[in-house]
């Protein structure tokens, strides 16, 4: 199904985009458009299409258009269902809220009961799952599911991202241009080339905006990219770059620890404590890789799964507080946060490890559902680099998303006009 769009004849009648991107409510809390859980017992919140399964490889909240596959599953650490309701916010590239209206973008009303739950069957913490398809919405572009309580749009519990693309444009990419030097070594580059012939474009230079995204992560992603040449004779836009400025770190392979069964513990877990409910789970203590040689071997470029090998049941899998441990003779001059899909690739509090002066080791605790978890331990600090401990390698494979916005001027939102996924160094 494809949709038409009035072109814009002039650049300068394109809204600008609000700043804003929080707005206040009456009970403290206040939206935040971004992936977050706002409150603590709210866990386990995964966005993925509808036909993969939750045990399955990571998959990005992205959907074409016309195509509503997209499933919001997320925990409820309780004994007793809650009133549950969702809405869906549009969004501008920026991740700012968009001047649209509510029907401008939703085919009719834009309030859904969540009706579909589960209650745990014998955990050793209760929880309630609940699983809600997300509704059809009139445009593509960037959009935020809510979930709220009671009709109350000021009791928010969890905000998820997620995106609708209509492929209107083809992207190709070319070979990378980094020659041998050191930025070569650590770092990976996307050149490509946007054709636009089956959609009338104006002003692109302009008009234009391409983000990209490294493992569906949200803390590095590169955006309001513009294009190095405009080709108009053939419709290209050609995005080449040739310094430092507009490529990512490739990072390192994400360490991983197998938590699916709490009968035999898989790889990387050492110990378990089970004199308590729910149990202590220790992972094999790590130390830094900054520095080491670049070790090949497979991961979920920073994903998880959800999956119980004890008992094959969805609303089964038990909860446990599990214990990392980074060893460094001193502390560092910043602060270090356990990172992967399953802390929404933010720098928690929850997440901030502590540093232990006797054991000489930074330490952490998360509370995480049965499965497979990817994670890295990341440096917030004004002279320490983010991959301080990681190390960073070319040869790392990683997982790349280019996402393709045109600002239209009716209707006044970005629209979604391509996306494509590419791997680097694919397995």
């Amino acid at each position: 199904m494809k949709i038409q769009y009035v072109l814009p004849f002039l650049l300068s009648a394109c809204v600008p985009l609000q700043q804003s991107t929080t707005i206040d409510s009456e009970n403290g809390k206040t939206l935040q458009l971004s992936d977050l859980s706002y409150e603590t017992q709210i866990k386990t919140v995964r966005l993925f299409p509808a036909n993969i399964s939750s045990d399955s490889p990571f998959q990005p909240a992205v959907t074409p258009f016309g195509v509503w596959n997209l499933l919001l599953v997320f925990d409820d650490l309780s004994n007793q269902r809650d009133n549950y309701y969702a809405r869906i916010i549009h969004c501008n590239q920026d991740w700012t809220k968009s001047v649209l209206s509510d029907l401008d973008y939703m085919p009719e009303y834009n309030e859904f009961p969540i009706n579909t739950f589960e209650f745990s069957l014998d955990t050793h913490q209760p929880y309630v799952q609940y699983r809600f398809p997300l509704p059809a919405v009139k445009l593509p572009g960037n959009y935020v599911v809510m979930v709220y309580r009671n009709s109350d749009r000021s009791d928010i519990i969890l905000t998820r991202r997620f995106m609708v693309y209509d492929q209107r444009v083809t992207l190709l990419r070319e070979g990378n241009l980094l020659g041998a030097s050191h930025a070569a070594n650590v770092n990976q580059q996307l050149n490509f080339t946007i054709n636009y012939k089956n959609i009338q474009l104006i002003n692109p230079l302009e008009s234009v905006n391409v983000t990209i995204r490294q493992n569906q992560r949200w803390d590095n992603m590169m955006r309001n990219i513009k294009p190095s040449f405009l080709r108009e004779d053939i419709h290209e836009l050609d995005y080449r770059f040739f310094d430092v400025e507009n490529i990512f770190k490739g990072g390192n392979e994400f360490r991983f620890f197998d938590l699916r069964s709490l009968n035999y513990p898989g790889r990387n877990v050492a110990t378990m404590d089970k004199t308590q409910m729910p149990f202590q789970v220790y992972i094999q203590p790590d130390k830094t890789r900054n520095g080491l040689a670049y070790a090949i071997y497979e991961d979920m470029n920073g994903g998880f799964t959800t999956d119980n090998y004890d008992v094959r049941n969805a609303v089964a899998g038990n909860y446990s507080h599990v214990n990392f441990s980074l060893y460094s003779p001193e502390p560092i001059a910043g602060e270090v946060y356990l990172s992967g899909a399953f802390t929404n690739w933010n720098f928690n509090p929850e997440h901030k490890m502590s540093y232990d002066a006797v054991r000489k080791e930074y330490r952490g605790t998360a509370f995480l559902k049965q499965g497979w978890y990817d994670y890295q331990y990341v440096v917030k600090s004004p002279t320490l680099p983010t991959h301080y401990f990681e190390g960073s390698f070319f040869e790392t494979e990683n997982d790349y998303e280019i996402f393709v916005y045109y600002r239209a001027f009716q209707p006044q939102a970005d629209l979604l006009i391509g996306y494509t996924r590419i791997a680097s160094n694919p397995r």
